[in-house]
């Protein structure tokens, strides 16, 4: 799927639909933890993953935009650190400049008010003053794969992210995944239009339907109710 396509049709869907299209489609929810969060509420990214292992230099986020990262999210992997900031505002002006449309960093970033004013979509921990405060060796994978929280995130994967947070999908499902997530998009468009025209949630899911087939079938499951009758409302 090309970049155009894959903005264009996240544009009108969240995280949350991509997260329960996911498990629509039995794959793994690979959310980035609950603290990576948007520096600016209201960011919006998606494209390929683009993996950087920071070792306390920049140089190894110059060589990914070096290799070609026009179109993709910047995956920053400094170890989840909370003790030093690997990503200020240069390195999101060069991204920027590369053609990356966003930078989601397992770590925290620097120089608030200066990448607020460029523009560009940065998901981390937080923010504190200090940059680098070592510098490792570089390892040769270090362009290869991304660990953010328990995933690890390599160039075949799709970054996803909004206010709720930050998901990864495999590249060769996303479609799979867009599919299904606009799916149960329609489906909780329409049951909010009933909610709000009066047929509350529980007349729409038959929900003392439900009841009555649980005390018959005590393993009978809410989402197994859903799943016959088409609601969407848990994934």
């Amino acid at each position: 799927m090309d970049h155009d396509d894959l903005r264009a049709r996240f544009a009108a869907l969240t995280t949350a639909h991509m997260a329960d299209g996911c498990i629509r489609a039995n794959l793994p929810v690979r959310c980035a933890p609950a603290a990576v969060r948007p520096m600016t509420p209201g960011s919006r990214l998606v494209g390929p993953a683009r993996p950087a292992r920071h070792t306390g230099s920049v140089d190894v986020f110059l060589e990914v935009f070096d290799r070609g990262a026009d179109g993709g999210v910047l995956v920053v992997d400094n170890g989840g650190r909370v003790d030093e900031a690997c990503v200020g505002d240069l390195v999101v002006l060069e991204a920027a400049a590369a053609g990356v449309v966003g930078i989601v960093i397992w770590g925290l970033h620097r120089d608030t008010a200066d990448i607020d004013g460029i523009g560009l979509p940065v998901f981390s921990l937080g923010a504190t003053p200090t940059g680098p405060l070592r510098l490792n060796p570089l390892p040769a994978d270090a362009l290869v794969t991304a660990v953010v929280g328990e995933w690890r995130i390599g160039p075949d994967d799709i970054v996803v992210g909004d206010d709720d947070g930050v998901l990864f999908v495999p590249a060769d499902r996303v479609d799979e995944v867009l599919t299904l997530a606009e799916g149960i998009r329609d489906t909780e468009r329409r049951q909010a239009e009933l909610i709000r025209a009066g047929t509350s949630l529980r007349e729409q899911v038959r929900f003392d339907e439900y009841l009555a087939k649980r005390r018959e079938q005590p393993s009978l499951t809410f989402r197994e109710h859903l799943r016959a009758i088409g609601g969407a409302i848990e994934e």
